[in-house]
């Protein structure tokens, strides 16, 4: 990951603020701020950033009904900090396009660790970006009418219109299709799509397959009792 990627952290508290952007800013990020919805808005139209790291508890409107509004007007991938104890608002995060999720209090190096990692997936990396260069046709896979293209991150669906989906759906999508007709555990996806293990009652990676479903189909992803999940479709390359 080249440094210089730009961040929106929404946090109200001054203190975690000044020292979660202070980090970050070592770290190569270019860092903006924001206490509140309001002061959110202003500075996504100022400048919009690769990734929104976005507090659920928040004066006035708060961070789910942010992170609501912000999924319907773009695929911005979205970290939500949740209190640790509460597993409900983290389901609901999820449910509402959040990308991933860190409870409080957590450790920088772990949350420097997931925003790489999320900008990775997403393909945001400054060089990507900024390089000029021509994309290059990248790799395809198709199935039952869809269209993966992996480099470009496009799902075109049967009708030929691209479908939006969120950086958390499209690796999953990319991660089933990779791997179809295979049963893949909950701990799999998770270290597959996000890097890390699962955790016990962690619904995360249920919530998403519930998303994607709703997006490609309920009949391409069958639910396998107590082991996972299965991808039941034929997957061509090209």
């Amino acid at each position: 990951m080249t440094p210089g990627n730009r961040l929106l952290l929404v946090e109200d508290d001054p203190e975690l603020q000044s020292l979660v952007s202070g980090f970050l800013a070592r770290e190569g990020f270019d860092v903006a701020v924001a206490g509140d919805g309001r002061e959110a808005d202003r500075a996504l139209a100022a400048s919009p950033p690769d990734l929104v790291i976005l507090d659920l508890m928040l004066p006035g409107e708060d961070g789910l009904s942010i992170c609501r509004r912000l999924r319907q007007a773009t695929d911005l991938p979205i970290l939500m900090l949740t209190a640790k104890s509460e597993d409900i608002d983290r389901i609901v995060g999820l449910e509402v396009g959040a990308d991933d999720y860190l409870g409080k209090p957590f450790n920088p190096r772990e949350l420097l660790a997931r925003i790489r990692a999320i900008l990775r997936r997403a393909g945001r990396g400054r060089a990507d970006k900024d390089d000029g260069a021509a994309p290059a046709p990248g790799r395809v896979l198709s199935f039952d009418g869809w269209r993966l293209a992996l480099d470009a991150r496009q799902a075109t669906g049967p009708d030929g219109r691209e479908v939006e989906l969120t950086t958390g759906e499209f690796d999953l999508l990319a991660v089933f299709a990779g791997h179809a007709r295979r049963v893949l555990s909950r701990d799999q996806l998770l270290e597959m799509t996000q890097g890390r293990s699962h955790e016990p009652f962690d619904r995360s990676i249920d919530v998403q397959v519930s998303r994607l479903r709703k997006k490609v189909g309920a009949d391409l992803i069958r639910t396998v009792r107590n082991t996972g999940y299965l991808f039941t479709a034929e997957v061509r390359k090209g």
